[in-house]
Order: C-alpha cells, then sequence, then structure tokens
C-alpha cells in the first residue's frame, strides 16, 4: 500500500483557472459595450481636421472611384495653347483632379506629381433637393411675421466662416432669384458667335451650404450649350467635410470637376492653377458663395465675343450675411479705387451718364471686384492672367483691372448680368493678415504706378514700414509690362479715371453765376475738361 502524497498545487492550480474566467468574463462585456473603431468610423460625423496635410497628402475617394496613380509619366507635359512661359504654376502644387461623369478617362496621360480620378457612370436622379416655396428669395426683406422658422435660427459661424452659417445649411441648395434686371434686357438677341465658358471657383475651407449652392447656381442658371465645365480649386482646405465626403458629391455631377492643391496658393494662384485647367474659350472666376439669376452669363459671353481684350463683371447684388435675404443693387454704379488702393463702389458721374446709350449699355468701370470676373482665356494666358507674386489674398482684382487699361484692354460691368454675393462680415479665421494684403498692394504700386508710387507710399503707412524693411522683387511683373506696351499711370489717370487726379498737381476752376446756379469747369494740367453744375447759396 503505497502512502498518499497530498497535492501542493491544487489550490494554485485552482486560483490560476478563476483569473482567467475572471479575465475571459471582462474582456467579453468589454467587447459588447464597447464597438470596434471600424464601426465608429462608419457612424461618425465628419469633424473639421485642425491638423496641415503635408506635402504628398493623398485622400481617401472610397470604393466607388477608380484612382490611377502614376508616379512617372514617359510624356513630357506640354503647356495649353496660348499658355504665357511666365506663369510658374508647377505640377507638385496639383495633388488631385477629380473628373465630371462625362470626362473622358485617359490611362496614358496621367501626370507625375498628381492623381486623376474617374468616376464610375452615375445618373444624376434625385441629386436636387426639393424647392420649398417659403426659400424662394424675395428682391425685398421679408416682413416681421413672415419669417420662416429656418431664419430665425441663433447666428453661428461668424468667426469660422463670416456669415450665418447655421441659417445658410437649411436653405435648399437650390432656389431662384426674383427678376430685377431692366425689361429691355429680356430683349437682347443673342450673338452668333456666343463662346462656351469655364467657370472657376477657387476655394478654401467654405462652408458646405454656400459652396454647393454656388455650383448649382451656376448649374441651374447657365445654358447648357454654353457651359463647358465647372472647375472647383481647393486651395489646401483643412475641413473634414470638404474632403472625401465633397468629392464623392461632386462625383455626381456631370460637367464639374474638382481639383486639389498640396500647398497653400492664395486666392490669384488658385484661379491660375483652375485656368490653365480650364478648355472653355471664356474662362469665369467666380467667389464661393455666390448665386446667379437666370440669364448672367449670356451678356458676359456675347460681350466678350465682339471684343476678347474687354474684361467684364455682372452688377453684384447683396446677399445678407445674418437672413440670407437678397437684396438688388441700388442704381447703377462702377467700382473705382483710392491712393491706398483700396477698392470702393461709386455712383456713376454725370459724364458717364450722358454717353451710355441705353439704361443697360455697358459701364466702363476704373476696377472691377474679384467676385465675378469674365476674360477670354488666352487673352488672360497671353497678358499675364493675375500676378502669381501676389498671396493669399487681396487686390487682385486691382492689378487685373489696372493692367488691362494699360495694356490695351478695357474693363466693364454689364447691367444685364447680376449676380448675388454674400458679402462677410468680420475677418474669418483663415483669412489673411493685413501685412500681406500690403505686400500686393505693394506689387502694383511697384509695378504700375510709376512716378505716381509715391503718392501710394504718402497715404498708406504700413506699406512704408514694409518697403523699408523688406525687397518685393517685382521683374517678371515689369519684363511683362515692357513686352505688352502698356501706357503709363498718367494716362490711365487722364483717360480712364480723372477723378483719381493728385491735388497737388494743381488742377485750374474756373466759375460763372447764372440765376443761382454755377457752371464749374475744371481744367486739370493734363488739359482734360469735365463741366458739372452745382447749387450757389445767394
Amino acid at each position: 500500500m503505497y502512502p498518499r502524497t497530498r497535492c501542493r498545487y491544487g489550490p494554485q492550480k485552482l486560483q490560476f483557472l478563476l483569473l482567467v474566467l475572471v479575465l475571459a468574463f471582462l474582456l467579453m462585456m468589454v467587447t459588447m459595450l464597447n464597438p470596434s473603431v471600424k464601426d465608429l468610423n462608419k457612424e461618425r460625423i465628419p469633424q473639421p481636421a485642425r491638423s496641415v496635410p503635408k506635402e504628398g497628402y493623398r485622400v481617401d475617394f472610397g470604393e466607388i472611384q477608380e484612382i490611377l496613380d502614376a508616379q512617372e509619366d514617359s510624356q513630357q507635359h506640354l503647356p495649353l495653347e496660348g499658355l504665357s512661359p511666365f506663369i510658374s504654376l508647377k505640377e507638385d502644387e496639383l495633388l488631385v483632379a477629380v473628373g465630371s461623369l462625362t470626362a473622358k478617362r485617359n490611362h496614358s496621360r496621367t501626370r507625375k506629381g498628381y492623381r486623376m480620378v474617374g468616376q464610375q457612370s452615375r445618373r444624376q436622379e434625385g441629386s436636387k433637393q426639393v424647392r420649398g416655396p417659403e426659400f424662394l428669395l424675395k428682391s425685398l426683406p421679408l416682413p416681421g411675421g413672415e419669417r420662416t422658422e429656418a431664419s430665425e435660427l441663433a447666428i453661428g459661424g461668424l468667426e469660422t466662416y463670416g456669415f450665418n452659417e447655421a441659417l445658410s445649411k437649411h436653405i435648399p441648395l437650390h432656389r431662384e432669384l426674383p427678376e430685377v434686371r431692366h425689361s429691355l434686357c429680356l430683349k437682347q438677341e443673342a450673338s452668333l458667335s456666343r463662346p462656351t465658358a469655364s467657370v472657376i471657383i477657387c476655394f478654401r475651407d467654405e462652408a458646405w451650404s454656400t459652396l454647393l449652392r454656388t455650383v448649382h447656381s451656376v448649374l441651374d442658371t447657365a445654358p447648357k450649350d454654353f457651359l463647358k465645365e465647372i472647375i472647383l480649386v481647393d486651395d489646401l482646405s483643412e475641413q473634414g467635410f470638404l474632403k472625401s465626403s465633397l468629392s464623392d458629391y461632386i462625383s455626381k455631377l456631370a460637367g464639374v470637376k474638382l481639383i486639389r492643391s498640396n500647398k497653400r496658393l492664395g486666392v490669384a494662384r488658385g484661379r491660375m492653377l483652375g485656368a490653365a485647367r480650364a478648355t472653355g474659350d471664356v474662362v469665369v472666376f467666380m467667389d464661393s458663395h455666390c448665386e446667379c439669376h437666370r440669364g448672367w452669363l449670356e451678356p458676359l459671353l456675347d460681350r466678350l465675343a465682339s471684343d476678347r481684350r474687354r474684361i467684364v463683371s455682372p452688377v453684384i447684388d447683396v446677399i445678407d450675411w445674418k437672413t440670407f435675404e437678397y437684396y438688388p443693387s441700388a442704381g447703377l454704379q462702377r467700382g473705382v479705387f483710392d491712393w491706398k488702393l483700396d477698392f470702393h463702389w461709386k455712383p456713376l458721374p454725370e459724364l458717364e451718364k450722358k454717353v451710355r446709350l441705353s439704361p443697360i449699355s455697358p459701364i466702363r468701370s476704373p476696377a472691377i471686384p474679384g467676385i465675378v470676373v469674365a476674360v477670354d482665356r488666352h487673352y488672360f494666358q497671353n497678358t499675364g492672367g493675375y500676378d502669381s507674386d501676389m498671396t493669399p489674398w487681396g487686390a487682385e482684382n486691382l492689378e487685373l483691372s489696372i493692367k488691362a487699361w494699360l495694356c490695351g484692354g478695357s474693363v466693364e460691368i454689364l447691367p444685364c448680368s447680376r449676380v448675388g454675393h454674400v458679402y462677410r462680415t468680420g475677418i474669418p479665421y483663415n483669412f489673411p493678415a493685413e501685412e500681406a494684403v500690403e505686400r500686393n498692394k505693394i506689387q502694383i504700386a511697384e509695378t504700375w504706378l510709376g512716378s505716381f508710387k509715391d503718392l501710394f507710399y504718402q497715404q498708406d503707412k504700413m506699406a512704408r514700414l514694409i518697403k523699408k524693411t523688406e525687397k518685393l522683387n517685382c521683374t517678371e511683373r515689369v519684363l511683362l509690362q515692357k513686352r505688352l506696351g502698356c501706357k503709363s499711370f498718367q494716362w490711365f489717370i487722364s483717360d480712364v479715371y480723372p477723378e483719381l487726379y493728385p491735388l497737388q498737381h494743381g488742377p485750374r476752376f474756373s466759375a460763372v453765376q447764372y440765376w443761382g446756379w454755377t457752371l464749374c469747369r475744371v481744367q486739370i494740367s493734363t488739359g482734360c475738361w469735365w463741366q458739372l453744375s452745382c447749387t450757389v447759396t445767394l
């Protein structure tokens, strides 16, 4: 009979098994109560991305798109026909191009440095939202008691966007502006040689609602036969919803393309990038928070068909930043600027009113705003386009206007073309500092003002300080001025904008009194005579 041996490890084994069971139970409970990260991502609402994508950042476009990614290209990328050699846009500034439904996929022409994304065939059914009558704009503010519930929402998004984004996102993407054009506009005959247009919308961290309302407004109002394409240029947006969600949305819109830059370009270079990829006869640059009237595009195209050296702009109406109500511009105005190179709207002078043949005649304007600008594509490229040294925003519209006048072109505002624009309040977070805008103004002064640049520096203290501490390179623009054979700024003041004439040059006044009225004659040193009537208190 063998003696009994007591097991020394029995209790320890039992404790170990109990511990394993407890851990297994806890692990099961954790798994049941917390879904996987993959499941969370399916339900998560896109949030603004706070990190800046590094160069080479790739965007995930989902499974529905075919990605053609080629890092090597056997064929050298040739410039577009008529593209001036001084445009300094490089291929590495273009990261992604999202084509439209009707775009042809060319697998052999993918270019180095960016990806071309093609989409599978999709119908556009169901893409339009229902147009509720309560959202149709009125030509005047809604009276008290008739506001919709959406218009009573608390103001939100001012710090980020500069307008009431909380209200904007409740307004459908399709809405129709009221008819406010002159009756003669409806009787105009179309040009037999009307060109096609590419609408270029450059944006950075724009609100989803205003950006897509701008796109749909163009699609809904522009004639299909003459709208070649809409090109969206994403200037390195950081908002999360402007990444894959926007790419997926745009992929469903026929005739709309999306280009993404992998570095910050600014308005001027972003628009130039879009123009370099455009195929229409005319390029129309448009802000990303606009809404168009029916018939807005045809007058612009017809005017450019008669003279490709013109730069034209529609009448810009106001969409209130707070209520998003529409206010048509009162009276005809033209764009001007002062010696600080700040843009202003001014009523037409009496002489300009007298020489106009009809209420819908084009308005000669010393400058135009950068909100909506239409120009012949080849003329734009061959005359230097925007100044690519202007970054990131501000005064590029003045440079384009002054260059056009001095270098053989003209600038006009067309009363029969109208576009609504949301004028921001305050300065959104992504707008440049004031110093950046001042540098752009210095570029204009050093390139185009000639001896009159001293007047600019006298009026602008900040520009004087920047000029003393920094040396800006305007060589390319000065060479362009010589190549195009441009006139002097003295001619601009004498023939285009005599109201800008500096007081210290001593214009001479004379007056004749007649029955309580004085006929005032102003003689400027250049020999130009202007007459006006003024009341005299006797």
